[in-house]
Protein backbone atom coordinates (compact mmCIF):
# COMPACT_ATOMS: atom_id res chain seq x y z
CA UNK A 1 0.00 0.00 0.00
CA UNK A 2 1.66 3.46 -1.37
CA UNK A 3 1.60 6.51 1.22
CA UNK A 4 -1.28 8.33 -1.11
CA UNK A 5 -3.85 5.46 -0.03
CA UNK A 6 -2.78 5.43 3.32
CA UNK A 7 -3.11 8.51 4.01
CA UNK A 8 -6.59 9.03 2.47
CA UNK A 9 -7.75 5.65 4.59
CA UNK A 10 -6.34 8.01 7.39
CA UNK A 11 -8.65 10.89 6.52
CA UNK A 12 -11.36 9.07 5.83
CA UNK A 13 -11.00 7.27 9.76
CA UNK A 14 -10.67 10.63 11.52
CA UNK A 15 -13.74 12.00 9.61
CA UNK A 16 -15.83 9.54 10.87
CA UNK A 17 -14.24 9.77 14.48
CA UNK A 18 -14.65 13.19 14.12
CA UNK A 19 -18.85 13.00 12.82
CA UNK A 20 -19.55 10.59 15.97
CA UNK A 21 -17.98 12.98 18.40
CA UNK A 22 -19.88 16.14 16.45
CA UNK A 23 -23.31 13.82 16.83
CA UNK A 24 -22.47 13.16 20.53
CA UNK A 25 -22.06 16.66 21.38
CA UNK A 26 -24.79 18.18 19.61
CA UNK A 27 -27.15 15.38 21.31
CA UNK A 28 -25.75 15.85 24.53
CA UNK A 29 -27.43 18.65 27.26
CA UNK A 30 -24.51 20.10 28.00
CA UNK A 31 -22.81 23.00 27.27
CA UNK A 32 -19.88 21.30 25.71
CA UNK A 33 -21.16 17.69 25.74
CA UNK A 34 -18.31 16.46 27.78
CA UNK A 35 -16.17 16.08 24.80
CA UNK A 36 -13.26 18.20 24.85
CA UNK A 37 -11.24 16.25 26.09
CA UNK A 38 -11.28 13.45 22.66
CA UNK A 39 -11.19 16.31 20.39
CA UNK A 40 -7.95 16.98 22.00
CA UNK A 41 -7.10 13.69 21.69
CA UNK A 42 -8.21 13.49 17.80
CA UNK A 43 -6.06 16.89 17.56
CA UNK A 44 -2.99 16.07 18.77
CA UNK A 45 -3.20 12.45 16.84
CA UNK A 46 -4.15 14.69 13.66
CA UNK A 47 -0.89 16.41 14.56
CA UNK A 48 1.24 13.51 14.95
CA UNK A 49 0.14 12.13 11.35
CA UNK A 50 0.43 15.42 9.63
CA UNK A 51 4.06 15.62 11.21
CA UNK A 52 5.25 11.98 10.16
CA UNK A 53 3.74 12.35 6.56
CA UNK A 54 5.80 15.26 6.45
CA UNK A 55 8.61 13.87 7.72
CA UNK A 56 8.15 11.18 5.46
CA UNK A 57 7.62 12.49 1.83
CA UNK A 58 10.93 14.74 2.88
CA UNK A 59 12.70 12.07 3.68
CA UNK A 60 11.83 10.16 0.39
CA UNK A 61 12.07 13.48 -1.96
CA UNK A 62 15.68 13.90 -0.27
CA UNK A 63 16.42 10.30 -0.76
CA UNK A 64 15.81 10.91 -4.39
CA UNK A 65 16.74 13.92 -5.24
CA UNK A 66 20.61 15.45 -5.24
CA UNK A 67 21.61 15.62 -1.61
CA UNK A 68 24.43 17.61 -2.07
CA UNK A 69 22.49 20.69 -3.58
CA UNK A 70 19.92 20.35 -0.07
CA UNK A 71 22.65 19.88 2.01
CA UNK A 72 24.03 23.34 0.45
CA UNK A 73 21.05 24.98 0.73
CA UNK A 74 20.87 23.97 4.37
CA UNK A 75 24.33 25.07 5.34
CA UNK A 76 24.16 28.24 3.66
CA UNK A 77 20.51 29.02 5.73
CA UNK A 78 22.49 27.69 8.98
CA UNK A 79 25.25 30.04 7.89
CA UNK A 80 22.48 33.36 7.93
CA UNK A 81 21.68 32.33 11.22
CA UNK A 82 25.38 32.14 13.07
CA UNK A 83 25.73 35.34 11.30
CA UNK A 84 22.00 36.73 13.07
CA UNK A 85 23.68 34.87 15.78
CA UNK A 86 26.59 36.53 16.04
CA UNK A 87 25.07 39.94 15.32
CA UNK A 88 22.82 39.38 17.74
CA UNK A 89 22.52 42.17 20.73
CA UNK A 90 21.83 40.03 24.49
CA UNK A 91 20.88 43.22 26.63
CA UNK A 92 18.40 42.05 29.00
CA UNK A 93 14.84 44.23 28.30
CA UNK A 94 13.03 45.81 31.41
CA UNK A 95 9.22 45.09 31.04
CA UNK A 96 6.17 47.29 31.99
CA UNK A 97 5.13 45.08 35.28
CA UNK A 98 8.53 45.11 36.79
CA UNK A 99 9.79 42.26 35.01
CA UNK A 100 12.87 41.42 32.95
CA UNK A 101 13.52 39.68 29.67
CA UNK A 102 16.44 37.61 29.82
CA UNK A 103 19.43 38.44 27.74
CA UNK A 104 19.48 35.07 26.43
CA UNK A 105 15.98 35.31 25.01
CA UNK A 106 16.45 39.29 23.89
CA UNK A 107 19.46 37.27 21.64
CA UNK A 108 17.45 34.86 20.47
CA UNK A 109 14.18 37.25 19.37
CA UNK A 110 17.60 39.58 17.80
CA UNK A 111 18.92 36.62 16.32
CA UNK A 112 15.29 36.34 14.72
CA UNK A 113 15.36 39.62 13.33
CA UNK A 114 18.39 39.85 11.71
CA UNK A 115 18.19 36.64 9.53
CA UNK A 116 14.88 38.31 8.65
CA UNK A 117 16.49 41.04 7.75
CA UNK A 118 19.66 39.22 6.14
CA UNK A 119 17.44 36.80 4.09
CA UNK A 120 14.81 39.86 2.71
CA UNK A 121 18.03 41.80 1.89
CA UNK A 122 19.42 38.96 -0.19
CA UNK A 123 16.08 38.38 -1.41
CA UNK A 124 15.43 41.93 -2.44
CA UNK A 125 18.76 41.94 -4.09
CA UNK A 126 18.52 38.68 -6.07
CA UNK A 127 15.15 40.42 -7.47
CA UNK A 128 16.99 43.32 -8.45
CA UNK A 129 19.70 41.39 -10.04
CA UNK A 130 17.49 39.43 -12.19
CA UNK A 131 15.23 41.77 -12.90
CA UNK A 132 18.33 44.69 -14.43
CA UNK A 133 19.64 41.35 -16.34
CA UNK A 134 16.70 41.01 -17.93
CA UNK A 135 16.39 44.73 -18.74
CA UNK A 136 20.27 44.30 -20.07
CA UNK A 137 19.09 42.07 -22.26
Amino acid sequence: MNLNKLSRLIVIILSIISIVFLATIMASDTPDGGMIGPFIYVAYLTLFIAILLVVIYTLKNLASKDLKKTLFSVGAFLGVILVAFILADGTPVPLKDGGEVSSFASKMVSTGLNAFYILALIAISLMLFTGYNRIKK
